[in-house]
């Protein structure tokens, strides 16, 4: 285990320390707002005291494991390939851009535009996990894999989702805790619960990864029925994109 006080250093001095010990275990203590921590890094373990700037873990790939003690701030996963992400907080906006793979969790909120451009190939499939709520446009442009936003700070009969979720998604899935129906949905994303199928097979292995990082009771995620939401069948923005 290797530790680095990043109190007194740049972002890119930061940088340039983790590519040296990429293949390690390291330890970040007093981040302070250091940009791109963990970029394109396979095969490497980050724990993060303190907060971490814009676009951490950005491109990060396969076998890396970045866990932030704190909040993260905006593009936090930006076109990760591989890999995960655990924020013990709340994430800015962006979080998950353009993911192609590997998974985020995040304890707490995410701010607007989470998991936009989300794609997914072959067995690349990203996931992205909110423990609470998430912002206007969650999902924009979803082209790929899933998002499960367990809204865990709101109560009943309240959707965990802002404005206008799911714009222009044409692949990928949204699943959403509770039966609430999201304020302004737009007419070319399609809504119904979510099938005992999905449930079992989609559903429960995110949030068990979710209890065991956040040492939540797996019961208490599951109290209240999921919804779910996919491109409607008559989509432009579907037919765009899709060979039917």
């Amino acid at each position: 285990m290797i530790t680095i006080d990043a109190g007194s250093l740049d972002f890119e001095q930061l940088g340039d320390q983790l590519r040296r010990l990429a293949g390690e275990e390291i330890v970040i203590e007093r981040c302070l707002g250091q940009r791109y921590i963990g970029s394109g890094l396979k095969n490497t373990n980050i724990e993060i005291y303190g907060t971490p700037g814009n676009a951490l873990g950005a491109y990060l790939g396969e076998g890396s494991r970045i866990v932030v003690h704190g909040n993260a701030q905006d593009a936090t996963g930006d076109t990760m390939s591989g890999g995960s992400i655990v924020v013990h907080g709340s994430a800015g906006d962006a979080a998950g851009y353009g993911m192609r793979g590997g998974t985020m969790l995040v304890r707490d909120s995410a701010g607007y535009r989470a998991g936009i451009h989300m794609k997914q190939y072959g067995q690349a499939y990203p996931a992205l996990v909110i423990g609470g709520s998430a912002g206007n446009f969650l999902g924009e442009y979803l082209a790929g894999g899933v998002i499960l936003v367990l809204g865990l700070d709101r109560p009943a009969g309240v959707a965990p989702v802002g404005r206008f979720c799911g714009t222009g998604m044409h692949g990928g899935k949204i699943f959403l805790r509770g039966d609430a129906i999201p304020p302004e949905l737009p007419p070319q994303v399609a809504m119904q619960p979510a099938a005992p199928e999905e449930l079992e097979a989609e559903i429960l292995p995110l949030v068990r990864e979710y209890a065991e990082a956040f040492g939540v009771p797996p019961a208490h995620l599951t109290d209240r029925p999921f919804l779910r939401l996919m491109p409607n069948s008559r989509n432009p923005y579907h037919n765009m994109y899709v060979n039917n």
